[in-house]
């Protein structure tokens, strides 16, 4: 991979396919299509399951986010078929492994080693909390991206995130800092912020104009997708990157699932850009 920032590749991938929409990649035996359920090889299923994913939406998504919890599920199975999906996912997309990771010294190290050179995800999901040096292996490489956990979209988010700290909530604190760190790591450093919290997305992005943000809540979670896009986008209208897994993968079960997945990924496409040109 060239040492170009990170930051260029999601943007030159925005821009490339006139979207802002990432795939999540979240396998669930239980809601796998039909036409994929004669098999007892697990592996097999998931990188199937991934590979007609991928195919219909390659034009339409800006970046992949496969979830290690529905990988990791299966054990050694399904992190083999992890690691068999990254070569599916096309050069000129980002792809996002979404682990929310966050330890300290020789062991983030070893993290960052399997997430970068032994899967090669470009990108990972980060949790804040254990505090900078614990994200330096991530953060000291160009061409690397990472999405700093900020605003969670899940509904107890608050109760540590919207705490009180000097005068402002938790998250505000996370985001004032993030932003810091970004002037002294040279990888790109994004944050994750729910949909379900339209306001707080605002002020993060007025604090944050630069910085690109990871938007999950749209879809399933039901977040309200217009008031998010016109508060995160940047002011290139870029630089939110809003993830659907289950209203995409899953928009049919029958035969014709890659066409729905198609449809369903172009739909929340058209609907971000309509948002995004008014």
């Amino acid at each position: 991979m060239s040492a170009d920032r990170w930051s260029d590749r999601l943007r030159s991938s925005m821009t490339t396919r006139d979207s802002l929409v990432c795939v999540g990649i979240d396998p669930d035996l239980t809601r796998m299509p039909a036409p994929l359920q004669a098999t007892d090889d697990v592996e097999s299923l998931l990188v199937r399951f991934a590979a007609g994913i991928i195919d219909a939406t390659a034009d339409i998504a800006c970046a992949y986010k496969p979830n290690l919890g529905f990988f990791l599920a299966h054990g050694a199975a399904g992190i083999r078929a992890l690691e068999r999906i990254r070569p599916l996912i096309p050069s000129t997309t980002p792809a996002i492994l979404d682990a929310k990771i966050g330890d300290i010294g020789t062991t983030a190290a070893a993290y960052a080693r399997g997430v970068y050179d032994t899967m090669g995800y470009d990108a990972v999901t980060l949790s804040p909390y254990l505090g900078e040096d614990a994200l330096v292996p991530f953060i000291s490489r160009a061409d690397r991206g990472v999405f700093i956990l900020c605003k969670t979209s899940n509904p107890g988010s608050g109760d540590l995130q919207d705490l009180d700290v000097a005068g402002q909530p938790l998250y505000r604190v996370v985001a004032d800092t993030i932003r810091d760190w970004s002037t002294r790591h040279p990888a790109t450093l994004g944050m994750v912020v729910g949909a379900t919290y339209p306001e707080q997305l605002a002020a993060i992005r007025v604090a944050c104009p630069d910085q690109p943000i990871l938007l999950p809540g749209v879809g399933a979670q039901a977040g309200d997708l217009a008031a998010a896009v016109r508060s995160g986008v940047d002011a290139h209208g870029l630089g939110l990157v809003v993830t659907s897994s289950r209203a995409i993968i899953y928009a049919s079960s029958g035969d014709d699932w890659m066409d729905a997945a198609r449809a369903a990924a172009i739909d929340l496409r058209d609907a971000v850009n309509a948002i995004r040109a008014n």
